[in-house]
C-alpha cells in the first residue's frame, strides 16, 4: 500500500513529452550595425509553459511498507507507476508494487489508482483533495490456508491535506471496508470511515538532499478484531537524495506500535509468522524520467 507511500515519496526530474518540446524559432540574423552600438536587442519571449506533465518513476526497495506496515513479509519489491500533472493543479496516476502472498492470499501484486487537485493560498501554503485506490488482483480471504470469507482486500478513500512550505498533513477516510476488514473477517464491525491521519516533514538540507519525518495514526472503525483493538501509530525518519537524470537513493528507518496485534502475525498462505511492524531500515534506489 503507497506509499503515498504509501511508502517513500522521493523528488526526481521531470520529463515531458516529446511532442510538448515547442520548437524555437530561427534565431535571427546578426546584423549589428554601428548605429546599435549600446544598445540592446530585444530579448527573444519566454517560451509557454507546458500545459501538463507527464512522468514516469521505478524504484527498488529492500522492504516494502504501507503505513508502517511490512507488505512483503522482509523481501525485497519492485515498484512503479506513471504520473500525470496539469499546470492547474489537476493530477493523477497508476503506481504498482509486488507484495507477499502471506498476507494477501491467491494475488501478488498491488495496483494503485488516483487522481485529485493540488491547489494554494500563497507561494508557502497549499491544499490539496483526492482519491485514491487500492487493488490486489486475485487476493482474496477465500484462497487463504483455511479459507475464510468471500472478501477482496480492494480498498477506497478519500482525503484533503494542507502544507506549509515542507510541513504537511493529510486525512485519509475509507469509503470502504478498510482492505477487507468487517464482521466477515473477524472484526467486530464493518470498517468504513476509518481515518489515517498523516503528518509529514520534508526539511531541505541541501537543494538535493532532504531530511523526512512522519508519523502517522490509523483509526480503525471497529471496536476490536480477536478482542484486540487494531488502531496504531507508525513512525518514519529518512534521508533522501537526487541526483542528475532523475536518479535517486534513500534510507529510512520505520516502525510502528501495537504489538499485540502485528507480533507474531500468522501468514494466511501457510504457517509462517512474523512481527509486521517491528522497526527495520529500508534502502531504496530509482529513477524519474
Amino acid at each position: 500500500m503507497r506509499k503515498i507511500s504509501q511508502a517513500l515519496v522521493l523528488a526526481g526530474t521531470i520529463a515531458l513529452p516529446s511532442f510538448m518540446i515547442a520548437s524555437s524559432a530561427g534565431a535571427a540574423e546578426d546584423s549589428t550595425p554601428s548605429q546599435h552600438i549600446g544598445h540592446e536587442l530585444p530579448k527573444p519571449p519566454e517560451p509557454p509553459a507546458p500545459a501538463y506533465t507527464v512522468t514516469a518513476n521505478i524504484s527498488l526497495v529492500s522492504e516494502y511498507r504501507f503505513r508502517g506496515i511490512d507488505q512483503t513479509w522482509g523481501k525485497p519489491a519492485l515498484q512503479g507507476g506513471v504520473d500525470y500533472a496539469h499546470a492547474g493543479g489537476w493530477y493523477a496516476g497508476l503506481w504498482g508494487s509486488n507484495v507477499s502472498s502471506n498476507s494477501y492470499p491467491g494475488g501478488s501484486l498491488e495496483l494503485d489508482y488516483y487522481a485529485g487537485y493540488n491547489g494554494k493560498f500563497s507561494d508557502d501554503f497549499g491544499w490539496t483533495v483526492g482519491g485514491y485506490g487500492y487493488y490486489y488482483p486475485g487476493a482474496n480471504f477465500n484462497k487463504a490456508a483455511t479459507p475464510g470469507a468471500d472478501q477482496k482486500f480492494d480498498n477506497f478513500e478519500l482525503n484533503a491535506g494542507l502544507s506549509w512550505k515542507w510541513i504537511s498533513y493529510k486525512l485519509s477516510y475509507a469509503t470502504t471496508d478498510y482492505f477487507g476488514a468487517n464482521t466477515s473477517t473477524g472484526y467486530t464491525s464493518d470498517t468504513k470511515g476509518t481515518l489515517y491521519h498523516d503528518v509529514s516533514v520534508n526539511y531541505p538540507l541541501m537543494d538535493d538532499l532532504t531530511l523526512g519525518f512522519h508519523v502517522g495514526r490509523t483509526d480503525v472503525k471497529a471496536v476490536t478484531v480477536g478482542g484486540v483493538n487494531p488502531d496504531y501509530t507508525d513512525y518514519k525518519l529518512s534521508l533522501a537524495k537526487t541526483f542528475k537524470d532523475g536518479w535517486n537513493i534513500s534510507a529510512a528507518y520505520v516502525k510502528s506500535s501495537n504489538d499485540a496485534f502485528f507480533k507474531n502475525t500468522a501468514s494466511l498462505a501457510n504457517s509462517d509468522t512474523r512481527d509486521l511492524n517491528k522497526g527495520v531500515l529500508v534502502l531504496q534506489a530509482g529513477r524519474t524520467f
